[in-house]
């Protein structure tokens, strides 16, 4: 999971963060032992050029009293500086070979020992920190969310849980995708790539200890079957799926699904709406559009509004909810409100859906756990 950075901005001027490119540590690990060739290749090659400074005493012979270096010792001899073992039966003599292991070869010694100790120590620090992250994760990880499919109805339902106060790390997406994987990662949010219609992945999402999961995939045949698995692995969980079909909607319920949004038949009645009446159109995607003008919220009954009518609450009233039931607000069961009830409501985008309408003086809320007094 990324942390968030902080960020601030004095008067008259803005910090710009960039997105931070981040690579596999084995593509890393490749790039720096190219380099480390790259090396090895350059000092032999700088060897040969002056391999009349050099003089290899092993070789020497009576036709060859100086022991001439060829390419095979100035590979051996590359191999055996670089890596600080200098057996010493070859060995620079004159004073130009001299300098250019002086100033060119041991830098380029101690770069190759850098090289290759700090790779080899970064890429076991990155990994133990990699698993130490998530073993901490997987520990305090529970009652959290679980998004199956990253794509714009996931986006838009992790938006919406955020912007609603749900923090990003009790997030955790579900996607076989790598674009979905770059795309989360960009938002802040752990990701298990995999099919979530198989068991081990939905397991490593913490499925079994999650409080809700949204199902959101393109296909409905996936959904259907997410959503069994899911439903089989967590009884208690609070199912939310998509599908896109009106004669799917059945299937996804007797799988388990607590509620079903049949998106394609939701789209179809805004713009049925919005060729009828262009004005209702608008105020239908005010209701679907977070953070502006009107939403549609619920929140708990206050102490003060035990048993008056709701219609005659601040708050726009559309429904109740009274012992798990829901009823219109002109439902003759709902005429007067008592402990316990929650209300659905239309009301300004800016408040909490949760929250008590500004001006209530932090009045109790009326539950069924209250005194009568």
């Amino acid at each position: 999971m990324h942390d968030l950075s902080s960020q601030g901005a004095s008067q008259g001027a803005s910090l710009i963060a960039l997105p931070e490119h981040t690579r596999s540590p084995w593509w890393e690990l490749g790039r720096r032992l190219l380099a480390a060739f790259g090396i090895l290749a350059g000092t032999v090659l700088l060897v040969m050029i002056d391999r009349s400074g050099y003089r290899d005493a092993g070789d020497a012979t009576p036709t060859d009293p100086l022991g001439t270096v060829s390419l095979v010792d100035a590979i051996y001899y590359t191999t055996v500086t670089l890596s600080t073992t200098g057996y010493g039966d070859i060995a620079p003599v004159s004073d130009q070979a001299r300098l250019v292991n002086a100033f060119v070869i041991t830098p380029l010694r101690i770069a190759f020992l850098v090289l290759l100790i700090g790779t080899t120590l970064e890429v076991l620090a990155q990994r133990g920190r990699e698993m130490f992250r998530i073993a901490r994760w997987r520990k305090h990880m529970g009652h959290h969310v679980v998004v199956i499919g990253y794509g714009t109805k996931g986006r838009s339902a992790v938006d919406t849980l955020v912007n609603n106060g749900l923090e990003r790390d009790h997030v955790v997406i579900v996607d076989p995708s790598p674009v979905a994987l770059a795309e989360a990662h960009a938002d802040n949010l752990a990701v298990i790539t995999g099919d979530a219609t198989r068991r081990e992945v939905l397991r490593r999402a913490g499925i079994a200890t999650a409080d809700q999961v949204i199902v959101t995939t393109d296909r409905d045949d996936t959904n259907v079957l997410a959503t069994l698995t899911v439903r089989q692995l967590n009884p208690d969980a609070f199912i939310v799926a998509a599908v896109r079909e009106q004669e799917n909607a059945p299937l996804i319920r007797q799988s388990g699904a607590d509620s079903v949004i049949i998106s394609a038949d939701a789209v179809g009645r805004l713009l049925g709406l919005s060729t009828l009446s262009p004005t209702l159109g608008t105020v239908m995607e005010d209701l679907l559009t977070y953070g502006d003008g009107l939403e549609v919220a619920e929140r708990d009954l206050l102490v003060s509004e035990v048993g008056v009518p709701p219609q005659s609450l601040p708050d726009q009233v559309i429904a109740v909810v009274r012992d798990e039931k829901v009823y219109r607000y002109f439902d003759p069961v709902v005429t007067l409100l008592a402990r316990g009830d929650r209300l659905v409501v239309v009301r300004p985008a800016r408040e909490l859906p949760w929250a008590p309408r500004p001006g209530t003086h932090n009045e109790d809320f009326a539950t069924d756990d209250d005194d009568e007094g």
